[in-house]
């Protein structure tokens, strides 16, 4: 790969992804990653917080073939706003090989959402954390998740952990499968069986209808690579919740200020958090087809 920059001359991935160790089986989805532009053809909102470097389909399909993968979930990312045109192109690029996460106005016409439905949407994402995006009403995210039923979709939910206990009584009232994204983003300094992570735990026990991802160990870690910090709290969802748990790169990484993840070393983490066969089974193949291909 060559190296792309954002806007401030940072290199925004690693160009040269490492061939992974661990061979993931056949068939194996990347639930959550992004594509961003390329901007002459796809810009970025001007409403964005941060301006990444492009990285397109192209890149990522090159990728997922690099790493061993066979199938890609396409999550719409804050820097396109609410204008799916790229994630949409890339999903009608991919042979039927990639599903997509929208983010839409509240109030986008049926016709639309049958539109991005048809291209492969399958879930709407709403994000709380407030340094990516301005705030939302909770009561306009609600109307968008009770519209977007008939189509079966899922909602995706990005929050911080120091908002979990805020945001826990919305949570239950979402109608359908919630995903949260990246666990919940928990402080991995603190113990995995302590009162943060177990608040968590308890909601995901509590409500059969939450997923999660346990992805991003490189946004989440202190320790820095291979992850060491992140890889308990990663295993412990997996075991936990083997039923409701996804797996995906992150990649390009947006807005990343630490270091260049090497996704090859993230599919490494795989059998690190998820040791036997069978769980594997799960995260990567059973559960995102279940959630993005059963139709």
């Amino acid at each position: 790969m060559t190296e792309e920059h954002n806007a401030d001359g940072e290199v925004t991935w690693h160009p040269n992804p490492k061939t992974p160790e661990f061979t993931p089986p056949a068939g194996a989805v990347d639930a959550h990653c992004h594509v961003f532009g390329p901007a002459h053809e796809f810009p970025f909102a001007p409403e964005r917080k941060y301006t990444p470097g492009d990285a397109g389909k192209d890149m990522l399909f090159a990728l997922r073939d690099h790493l061993g993968l066979s199938r890609n979930v396409i999550v719409q990312a804050s820097c396109h706003g609410k204008d799916n045109a790229a994630m949409v192109d890339a999903l009608e690029s991919s042979n039927g090989m990639a599903r997509g996460v929208a983010v839409v106005a509240h109030d986008i016409a049926d016709e639309e959402l049958d539109r991005l439905h048809a291209a492969g949407v399958r879930g709407v994402r709403f994000n709380f954390v407030k340094r990516l995006v301005d705030a939302t009403p909770r009561e306009v995210f609600m109307r968008t998740a009770e519209r977007v039923q008939r189509l079966g979709w899922h909602i995706v939910v990005y929050f911080e952990a120091p908002d979990l206990e805020d945001l826990t009584p919305f949570l239950k009232t979402l109608p359908g499968i919630v995903v949260v994204d990246h666990m919940g983003r928990p402080d991995v300094s603190l113990p995995v069986d302590g009162p943060d992570f177990q608040r968590f735990v308890t909601l995901m026990a509590e409500m059969p209808n939450m997923w999660t991802k346990v992805s991003c160990p490189e946004r989440l870690t202190v320790a820095g690579p291979p992850y060491d910090d992140v890889v308990p709290f990663q295993r412990y969802l997996v075991e936990t919740f083997s039923d409701r748990v996804l797996w995906g790169t992150d990649w390009p990484h947006p807005n990343m200020k630490s270091h260049r993840p090497d996704d090859g070393l993230l599919v490494d983490t795989i059998a690190r958090i998820a040791p036997t066969a069978d769980l594997q089974q799960a995260l990567l193949i059973d559960n995102p087809m279940r959630l993005y291909w059963a139709d």
